[in-house]
C-alpha cells in the first residue's frame, strides 16, 4: 500500500503540470463530444484522434487518450437520456430509464444522475486502480514464455466467448485477424511472409490504419443512408441540471454497489462496459422494493449502469498497464497507439518507466473533476451538438481518419488498406461477424506466437512446459471452461430458439 502511494505521488507530480492538466481537458472534452454523438463511441473517437498524439511525450499522449476514453463514457449517455439513441454501446443500457424520465419532463435530473454517477464510479475506481496496479504488475514480472502464452490465449477465447451471436462467428474473426498478423518479417527468422508481393507489407500491416478502417470509415459507410439526418432539440425542454437530496438517497446505494461491480468487470478481458452495465441494471433491478419501475423512469436504472460505465474503462486499464494486454477494444486501440510511440505496455513499464503509467492514474483524479464541470454546466450548449446532420459531421470524420492514416507512415498504400477494413467492417456488420476478436489477435497474434516458439525452444521444441507451470495450466483450464460454457449457453439459446419457432408455428 505504501509503495502504491509512493509511486501516486510520483504520478501527480507528472500528471499535475498546466500541459499534462491542459491536455487531460482537450481529451475529456473531445470523449464527451465524440461519446454523445450516435455510432462513434470511445473506440472509434480515439483511433481517429490518434494523429493529436503525434509528436508529443508518451505520458502526454496516453494521458490525452486516457481523457478521450472516460470523456466518451460520460458523453455516451446524453444522447440516451434526449434521443433515445445511445453514443456507444456501453450507453445502450442507459436508454431504458433515462429516456423514460426525459419524456416525463425530467431530462435535467436524469442528466444530473449520469453526471454525478459517472463522477462517483469513475473516481471510486481510480482508488481501486491504485492499490491493485502494482500487485498485478508485480505478478505479472513472475510470468515466462509459457504463462504469458496462456494468459493470451485465455485473453483471446475469453473475448471470443463473449462475442454478440455465434460461437464460430467469433473464431472466424479470431482466424481473420491471426492471418493479418503474420503479414510482414518473421520476428525470429526473418523470412518475409505473406507480403503478396508488395514492399509496403515487410513491416505488416499497420494495426491503426486497420482499426481506423474498422472504426471509423465502416461507421460512416454505415450512416450513409441516414444522410440528411438530425435530431431537434431545445434547451428549454432540459430543465434544471441538478440533483435533490431525496434524488440522492435513491442513488447513493445502486451506484456504490455497481462501481466495484462494473470495475471487476471491465478487468477481465473480453467483457467492457456492455456487460457491466448490463449486470449492475439487472443486480438492481433484483434488490429493487419496486422493479416494476425499471424501464419506466427508475433513477437508480440510470444511475447504476452509468456508475458501472465510468467503472469499467478504469478496470479495463489495469490488464493494459500491468500485462500489455487490452482489457476493452479502446484499451486495444490506445495499446497500438503506445507501441507506435515506441513504449511497450507491460510490467517492465512498472520497472522502467513508472512515472508513465502512475502519471496516467493520477490524471484520472483531475480528469473527473473537470468532466463533472464540462457535464453538468456546459450539457445544455454541447447536446446542441446532436444537431449537427449527418452531411456534416460524416465527411468531417472521413477526413480526419484519412489524415490520421496518411501521418502514421506517411504512405498511400494505407489509403487502399483504410477502404478495404472500412467495406471490411460493412460486411463484418452485415453478417453480424464480431470486431473485437479480430482487433484483438491482430494485436496479441504476434506476442503469441513468439511466446509459444520461446517456450518450444526451452523446451527443447517440446511443448511440455506449457503444460507442467502451475500459472499456465490454471490458464489454459479457465480458457476451456469458457469455451465451454459459450457452448453450453449456446445450445440452450438454440433449444429455446426452436421451441419458440414450434410453438409460433
Amino acid at each position: 500500500m505504501l509503495e502504491s502511494l509512493h509511486f501516486l505521488a510520483l504520478g501527480m507530480h507528472q500528471a499535475f503540470t498546466l500541459t499534462n492538466i491542459f491536455w487531460v481537458f482537450i481529451g475529456g472534452f473531445l470523449g464527451t463530444i465524440i461519446g454523445m454523438l450516435p455510432g462513434l463511441g470511445p473506440a472509434t473517437g480515439v483511433a481517429v484522434l490518434i494523429p493529436l498524439t503525434y509528436g508529443m511525450d508518451p505520458t502526454t499522449a496516453l494521458i490525452t487518450m486516457a481523457g478521450i476514453y472516460y470523456g466518451a463514457m460520460y458523453g455516451g449517455s446524453r444522447a440516451s437520456i434526449l434521443i433515445n439513441t445511445p453514443g456507444d454501446s456501453g450507453a445502450i443500457v442507459s436508454c431504458w430509464d433515462g429516456y423514460p424520465m426525459a419524456r416525463n419532463g425530467q431530462a435535467g435530473k436524469a442528466l444530473a444522475i449520469s453526471a454525478w454517477a459517472s463522477f462517483v464510479g469513475g473516481s471510486l475506481s481510480v482508488v481501486f486502480l491504485v492499490f491493485l496496479t502494482m500487485p498485478v504488475a508485480n505478478m505479472a514480472l513472475q510470468f515466462g514464455p509459457a504463462e504469458m502464452f496462456s494468459l493470451l490465449l485465455f485473453a483471446l477465447t475469453a473475448t471470443v466467448t463473449l462475442s454478440k451471436g455465434n460461437l464460430v462467428k467469433g473464431f472466424i474473426s479470431l482466424c481473420l485477424g491471426f492471418m493479418i498478423s503474420t503479414i510482414g518479417i518473421d520476428a525470429q527468422t526473418g523470412v518475409l511472409r505473406f507480403t503478396m508481393g508488395i514492399d509496403n507489407f515487410q513491416e505488416g500491416i499497420d494495426f491503426l490504419v486497420v482499426m481506423i478502417g474498422l472504426y471509423a470509415v465502416a461507421e460512416v459507410y454505415k450512416n450513409y443512408s441516414a444522410l440528411n439526418q438530425k435530431y431537434s432539440l431545445k434547451g428549454s425542454e432540459i430543465g434544471k441540471v441538478s440533483m435533490t437530496r431525496k434524488d440522492w438517497k435513491r442513488c447513493i446505494g445502486p451506484i456504490l454497489r455497481s462501481t466495484p461491480l462494473g470495475f471487476v468487470v471491465g478487468v477481465l478481458p473480453g467483457l467492457g462496459a456492455t456487460v457491466a452495465t448490463l449486470l449492475s441494471y439487472s443486480t438492481e433491478k433484483q434488490l429493487s422494493k419496486h422493479p416494476e419501475d425499471f424501464g419506466k423512469g427508475a433513477m437508480e436504472g440510470l444511475a447504476a449502469p452509468e456508475a458501472a460505465n465510468n467503472a469499467s474503462s478504469c478496470g479495463a486499464m489495469v490488464p493494459m498497464l500491468t500485462l500489455g494486454i487490452p482489457g476493452s477494444g479502446t484499451t486495444a486501440v490506445m495499446l497500438g497507439a503506445l507501441m507506435m510511440l515506441g513504449v511497450q505496455p507491460g510490467p517492465t513499464l512498472f520497472t522502467q518507466h513508472p512515472e508513465i503509467p502512475w502519471a496516467v492514474i493520477a490524471s484520472m483524479v483531475i480528469g473527473n473533476l473537470l468532466l463533472l464541470g464540462i457535464n453538468l454546466p456546459l450539457v445544455k450548449p454541447l447536446v446542441q451538438l446532436l444537431k449537427v446532420p449527418q452531411r456534416i459531421l460524416l465527411p468531417v470524420i472521413l477526413g480526419l481518419a484519412f489524415m490520421g492514416t496518411y501521418l502514421i507512415n506517411y504512405s498511400t498504400t494505407d489509403f487502399f488498406l483504410l477502404v478495404f477494413f472500412g467495406l471490411a467492417g460493412i460486411v463484418m456488420s452485415k453478417l453480424d461477424i464480431p470486431i473485437p476478436p479480430l482487433v484483438l489477435s491482430i494485436i496479441l497474434g504476434g506476442p503469441l506466437e513468439q511466446d509459444f516458439r520461446r517456450a518450444l525452444t526451452i523446451g527443447n521444441g517440446m511443448p511440455t512446459l506449457i503444460f507442467v507451470k502451475p500459472i499456465s495450466v490454471f490458464l489454459l483450464i479457465l480458457a476451456v471452461l469458457s469455451i465451454a460454457y459459450s457452448l453450453r449457453k449456446g445450445g440452450k439459446g438454440n433449444k429455446k430458439a426452436d421451441k419458440e419457432q414450434v410453438h409460433t408455428a
